[in-house]
């Protein structure tokens, strides 16, 4: 009846015990389940040596574990918590259990596939089967290619080929319980291995976490969501209104299952909630799409996705530090951008029209190497996720793949105005802005300084004076991208030069 006496599952991107692939697959093939999390050393102690002593996604993982290992107990079983590297912890660990096979589900980033492969080597030398499934996504690697068989790199084809692709069968739910296999008690042994390390032990301090965590807030969040769903297509872009799931964090960590979420889009649209439905469901395409590119190219991680972008020559030296510091702190003098940077800051979350807009004003107001900003993101997003990061830096920097076109320069100004028009964004994190009119408060340094004493706001005093000038930033980065025009010179729209 049963495959395999005894198995290990090994958590990952999955922190959750139901519609769970390798939990389901272990419990259907194996009498006998342990569950184990790596808090890796190969992972946290980078972290650590750029002194990320506060990172929020620790705390996360922490919390959401917790759950994970509640709901193990209630089962007569506990959660193996290991602190190592898991290159070598995993296979050191399925010795200990005596176990036949170690199931995990499948993670796309190089690094992340370096790992396994080394992990299932380990495995196999020892006589023990490596397991591992799609979870995290509902079409991967080659599930959706072209009709010659090649990786899609523009997302509108590949949307239309996932959406003929689906069959209901791709997010049916896969249940962890009435199963033909048990969660085992842990051994005695390995019982020092049962217990939660604090943020101390691992090497972090206390970030004032505030996202609902886990399995239970992955629920709470959805239910909240469903109910607004059908206007998402209304109220996405607007940082001010709560449009957006908040769900990003909890797909990051798999304590809700992608296949739930696609399920949930789907029904809603069935039972006519409204447009929203189908452009959520889309955002879920886009990050499918994001991992088979990262998946199929990943150089991406180093290098434009457009090889002839590499020859843009991004400012360096002291200015372009000071101007990158700026941006870190919000201190650059366009208050969507500063807000929108308090905002990560401050919460570790950042609203995705401002992302894009961030993004944009880095590499093309300032002239600074997307690649930098990226790396501040990944610090910084609690949520971050490295295909998602990677594709929509290279999306705003316009050398990734289908990327807004290098002309297409975003005016801060007149993003905020139209995405933040009565600036109550702006003034829930630039409290020195809050007098302003919402006909003042896009553009500051504009008011005379009667304006400015009414407001109590003196401009280089109390609230930053622009670090650039955008129209002469926009005709530096026109110049600078000329080493790449060739690529549009068949482009019949590249003669328009937008700046949005």
């Amino acid at each position: 009846m049963y495959e395999y006496e005894t198995g290990l599952v090994w958590l990952r991107r999955d922190l959750r015990l139901f519609d769970h692939a390798a939990l389901h697959h272990a419990l259907r093939r194996c009498r006998r389940v342990w569950c184990a999390f790596v808090f890796d050393t190969d992972i946290l102690e980078p972290l650590l040596q750029r002194g990320l002593r506060v990172d929020r996604r620790v705390e996360f993982i922490l919390a959401s574990l917790a759950e994970v290992d509640a709901g193990l107990r209630e089962q007569g079983s506990a959660l193996l918590v290991l602190h190592d590297r898991a290159s070598v912890a995993i296979a050191r660990l399925a010795g200990q259990l005596q176990v036949e096979a170690v199931f995990a589900n499948r993670d796309y980033e190089p690094a992340a596939r370096q790992r396994d492969a080394t992990v299932a080597r380990q495995l196999e030398a020892s006589g023990i089967a490596w397991q591992d499934y799609k979870d995290q996504v509902i079409f991967e690697q080659d599930d959706v290619l072209t009709a010659a068989g090649k990786p899609f790199s523009v997302y509108t084809p590949y949307r239309n080929a996932w959406n003929r692709r689906l069959l209901p069968a791709d997010v049916a739910p896969l249940p962890c319980d009435n199963l033909p296999g048990a969660l085992a008690p842990v051994p005695a042994v390995l019982a020092a291995h049962t217990a939660l390390p604090g943020l101390a032990e691992l090497g972090f301090s206390p970030s004032g976490l505030k996202l609902p965590t886990g399995m239970s807030g992955a629920s709470q969040l959805l239910e909240d969501f469903l109910e607004r769903i059908g206007d998402y297509d209304q109220q996405r872009n607007f940082p001010a209104i709560k449009g957006p799931s908040y769900l990003s964090t909890h797909l990051r960590f798999g304590t809700v299952s992608i296949r739930a979420l696609a399920r949930a889009a789907l029904d809603h649209e069935a039972a006519g909630a409204g447009k929203g439905t189908r452009t959520w469901l889309n955002e879920l395409v886009w990050r499918d799409f994001y991992f088979q590119i990262l998946f199929h190219h990943p150089q991406v991680v180093q290098q434009a996705f457009k090889p002839a972008y590499e020859a843009i020559v991004w400012d360096t030296g002291e200015h372009a530090d000071a101007l990158f510091a700026a941006w870190c702190a919000g201190r650059t003098g366009y208050p969507l951008i500063d807000a929108a940077m308090a905002q990560i800051n401050q919460t570790g979350y950042m609203h995705n029209r401002l992302r894009m807009v961030v993004a944009s004003f880095l590499t093309k107001d300032l002239g600074i190497d997307w690649r930098r900003g990226e790396q501040y993101f990944a610090d910084q997003l609690i949520d971050f996720d490295l295909s998602a990061n990677n594709g929509g830096w290279q999306w705003a920097a316009s050398t990734g793949c289908d990327a807004q076109p290098w002309f297409r320069i975003f005016n801060p100004v007149t993003q905020s105005e139209k995405f933040d028009p009565e600036g109550k964004f702006i003034r829930r994190y630039l409290p020195a802005l809050g007098r302003l009119t919402a006909r003042q408060i896009h553009a500051p340094w504009l008011l005379g300084p009667l304006e400015q004493q009414a407001a109590g706001l003196v401009i280089g005093t109390d609230y930053p004076a622009p670090v650039v000038q955008h129209d002469q930033a926009r005709a530096r980065t026109l110049q600078r991208y000329a080493v790449v025009k060739k690529v549009q010179d068949n482009d019949p729209g590249a003669s328009k030069q937008a700046d949005d």
